[in-house]
């Protein structure tokens, strides 16, 4: 399990790196939604997105005959891009491998910075092909199974702890689960009293379902949201949400959808899906717990186009008068 010490220690060595995100208060969600609610302003982090963290961290772990090797990573968009960003400022060879349905902004994103794209018909394809490049010799930075990138994510939730007034629920969307393991970790040790709930979407139901099962199990995945769609978790963050975190919440594609139109509309923030699901989760939450709850949301990414939501906005209908 990952402490509250190895946290503090990716803050140190990420500090010169990555930006201390906002974490403010939402006069508008809080309208929306009616409970005070403070939202962590991933989606302002370099390069769009939490996953710089993770990427930072165990990139400056690296010795000098891994950084000669290069590294390979799997991503469904924005992993791919924090570690070709953090590869090129560290001038190591970086090989990303994708699925075609991930975001098209990513791929260029990713070469921009000099890595090298590979890509794959299916997610599932994607972690096969990163396995045979793994070992081939390059050093794989995995998206969640890896204890230095759930502690560099883990950073979001000390500066939470730190930066946030009162909150009483936390919500923090899952993918294949390196940021919510990280956020959990820190907060059940800086605010213990919290209660902290998973998002995910139907069709990336990797989590929910290797909770069910009681340990992970592989899924099919038919989400739109592919920044959240891991074909498995990791035994590591597994682990920790068992433990750690009270429940994890699944909200249809739509929902997700209509909940970046309601961040755009009522906070002036342009999210992804993968944050736009706190929302309809965040209604959920409040539904349970009745009067009194402050909520804190993970803002986690922003890295969609106005083509991207404008396209799953006309898919479920939700295209609003002007």
């Amino acid at each position: 399990m990952i402490g509250i010490s190895d946290i503090e220690a990716a803050a140190d060595v990420i500090a010169a790196h990555v930006i201390r995100t906002p974490t403010v208060p939402s006069p508008g969600l809080t309208a929306l939604l009616g409970a005070p609610v403070t939202a962590k302003l991933e989606l302002l982090q370099r390069t769009g997105s939490f996953k710089s963290r993770g990427a930072t961290a165990k990139l400056l772990s690296l010795s000098g005959a891994e950084r000669a090797a290069g590294v390979v990573a799997v991503s469904g968009g924005n992993h791919g891009i924090a570690v070709a960003h953090m590869a090129g400022a560290l001038h190591v060879k970086a090989t990303i491998v994708m699925p075609r349905s991930a975001p098209a902004r990513a791929v260029r994103i990713a070469e921009a910075a000099g890595a090298s794209v590979r890509l794959t018909d299916t997610m599932d394809g994607a972690f096969e092909l990163v396995g045979r490049l793994r070992d081939e010799g390059l050093t794989l930075v995995h998206p969640f199974d890896d204890p230095l990138v759930v502690a560099g994510q883990g950073t979001v939730g000390l500066e939470l702890a730190e930066d946030a007034g009162e909150l009483t629920d936390v919500l923090v969307s899952i993918g294949g689960g390196g940021l919510i393991a990280g956020v959990a970790a820190a907060l059940r040790a800086r605010r213990p009293g919290l209660r902290i709930w998973g998002v995910e979407t139907e069709g990336a139901e990797a989590m929910s379902r290797a909770l069910a099962a009681g340990g992970p199990v592989p899924v099919a995945l038919s989400s739109v949201v592919s920044t959240l769609s891991a074909p498995a978790v990791s035994e590591l963050t597994y682990a920790h949400v068992s433990a750690l975190v009270d429940e994890v919440l699944v909200v249809p594609d739509g929902e997700a959808v209509a909940g970046t139109l309601d961040f755009a509309e009522h906070a002036k923030l342009w999210t992804e899906p993968a944050a736009g699901c706190l929302l309809p989760a965040a209604r959920r939450v409040l539904e349970r717990v009745g009067e009194g709850a402050k909520l804190g949301l993970v803002v986690c990414g922003g890295n969609a186009t106005t083509g991207d939501v404008l396209g799953w906005a006309e898919r479920f209908g939700l295209r609003r008068p002007s």
